[in-house]
């Protein structure tokens, strides 16, 4: 299994709007063959000094695919290319990290 942490950061005020046209695009991404998990998290409220957050403008994607060819193919996908360049001008940074099991 392939996990990957998709560390996207907005620019100041457009999370929404990223989070808004990531959503619309999961069901294509939850339809891909090897997709066991896929979806956005932002920072949990209420841990004080516990945790430390990504703060307002961030969001983490939690991805789990069956291959890694599986993964490759979604990178690849048409409509993976269409988010992209929907939300390129409201993105800051994103860091892909991808992991197997250790």
């Amino acid at each position: 299994m392939i996990h990957v942490l998709a560390i996207i950061t907005a620019k100041p005020g457009k999370r929404a709007d990223v989070l808004a046209a990531f959503r619309a695009n999961m069901p294509a991404v939850h339809a891909e063959k090897g997709c066991i998990e896929y979806g956005p998290a932002v920072d949990a409220e209420g841990f004080g000094k516990f945790a430390t957050a990504f703060g307002p403008d961030t969001f983490v994607v939690i991805e789990k695919w069956a291959t890694a060819d599986d993964l490759k193919a979604h990178a690849a996908a048409p409509h993976m290319a269409a988010y992209g360049a929907k939300v390129k001008d409201w993105l800051a940074s994103r860091v892909i990290h991808v992991l197997t099991n250790g």
